[in-house]
């Protein structure tokens, strides 16, 4: 792991990377994230009962689209052609919350962990959006990198 801020230059200022030498390799990424909530308010999600609708298929959606526009909401991001992108909801009645995985996948020059990232987390706050008019104070959280593979740095799994 480098110990260098990349997205910094020598004068200090903020730039993109340049990464128009580097080789382009097979890269995926996965993240996760959770939003904790009452029993109630997930129960309402599972049983479809919630007047939105199925809130799981719009999060899933939300969170393949935000991985698909990373690059405008993270100013430094570059622009990808993703191959692939999933997005996985599991209730977890035991703990009154739902875990969000993403997957994110590409042949190119640069890494996909900011869009497998932004995928989950944008999942978890449609599921908020969705649900604050019950609830206003369900809990986002743990919103992690769990595995990256490709490129110069190569296999990550977070422990």
């Amino acid at each position: 792991m480098s110990n260098v801020f990349t997205h910094i230059n020598a004068d200090g200022n903020a730039h993109m990377v340049d990464v128009t030498e580097k080789a382009v390799t097979e890269r995926e990424a996965r993240a996760e994230a959770f939003i904790e909530m009452a029993s109630t308010t997930l129960e309402m999600i599972m049983s479809g009962s919630h007047h939105k609708g199925d809130v799981f298929a719009t999060a899933r959606i939300a969170g393949i689209q935000a991985a698909k526009k990373t690059s405008d909401l993270i100013p430094l991001c570059h622009p990808l052609m993703l191959t692939k992108v999933e997005v996985e909801l599991e209730a977890q009645p035991e703990h009154n919350r739902v875990r969000i995985t993403s997957l994110c996948k590409l042949s190119g020059k640069t890494g996909v962990e900011m869009e497998a990232l932004t995928a989950a987390s944008v999942a978890a706050l449609t599921i908020y959006d969705m649900c604050k008019a019950v609830q206003k104070d369900m809990v986002i959280s743990q919103v992690r990198l769990l595995e990256k593979r490709g490129g110069k740095s190569g296999h990550f799994k977070a422990e």
